[in-house]
């Protein structure tokens, strides 16, 4: 229950912006006290930031915002790019799917398509949504876990990096910063990102349009013309510009939803 209503409170504040205690527990059929409660508990987690009154999802650098949370940002932008993801997968090849919530679309569309793939994940999300789809042969990283990003990190994940090869790569990006650097919020994240990078005959960068012009703590890599770049078309002519004369080759895709996909998708 505690779990469910911890979900909703940050799914209202979310979708509603900044609210008062007293709206949040009417979205959510909580009293006022067991609400203060609540935030009380979610700030602590780095999820929410109280204010007088009320509370509003946690944006300040250095605090990620829940995973469940994240997901729902841009989704319509997102599930454009991971159907168009999909339309590069070639069946019977092997493919790596990392922790970012956009390569989650991905994961998504396969289970509404399935075809006959080897997929190998750090992403405990990923390896969830896939787990029970026919044809597939799920591999999950080893190492330990990062709950912000449902993610598996460390020496042992990278360490089976080193043994493994993929067809294809498909990597999210906390940021990308205007020196054309992929950056992470995360040091094991990012040195684990890296990796992957070297472990792939196709590379594909699948990142909506806000995360440019922004920068985390961790470089990741630099892109060069071998990463792909599939995003929205909420990039700005500048940026396009910018990735066009660094060579990288660019998808942008219309970030309309069809919406039976998207319904279908949600099931």
């Amino acid at each position: 229950m505690k779990d469910d209503r911890f979900s909703a409170i940050r799914q209202h504040l979310y979708s509603s912006g900044y609210s008062s205690i007293q709206e949040i527990a009417e979205a959510v059929g909580a009293s006022p006290a067991t609400i203060r409660r609540d935030l009380l508990a979610l700030e602590a987690e780095g999820a929410i930031s109280r204010t007088h009154g009320g509370a509003r999802i946690a944006e300040s650098a250095g605090i990620e915002v829940a995973f469940e949370v994240r997901e729902q940002r841009n989704l319509s932008a997102k599930r454009a790019i991971g159907d168009a993801a999909f339309e590069t997968i070639a069946p019977h090849s092997a493919i790596f799917l990392d922790a970012g919530t956009t390569v989650l679309q991905v994961a998504r569309r396969i289970r509404l398509n399935p075809l006959p793939l080897s997929v190998f994940t750090n992403c405990v999300t990923v390896a969830q949504v896939l787990m029970d789809v026919r044809d597939l042969k799920i591999t999950l990283l080893g190492g330990h876990l990062r709950p912000q990003n449902a993610s598996m990190v460390g020496s042992l994940a990278e360490e089976m990096l080193d043994r493994l090869w993929f067809d294809r790569l498909f990597l999210g990006a906390g940021a990308i910063a205007e020196d054309c650097c992929v950056y992470s919020l995360d040091e094991e994240e990012a040195r684990l990102n890296e990796k992957m990078l070297s472990r792939a005959t196709v590379k594909s960068l699948l990142v909506d349009s806000s995360k440019f012009g922004q920068r985390l703590t961790y470089k990741v890599a630099r892109l060069t013309r071998d990463v792909g770049i599939i995003t929205d078309d909420g990039l700005s002519a500048a940026w396009e510009s910018r990735l066009r004369e660094a060579s990288c080759e660019l998808n942008v895709v219309s970030s309309a939803v069809n919406d039976n996909t998207s319904a279908a998708a949600r099931a």
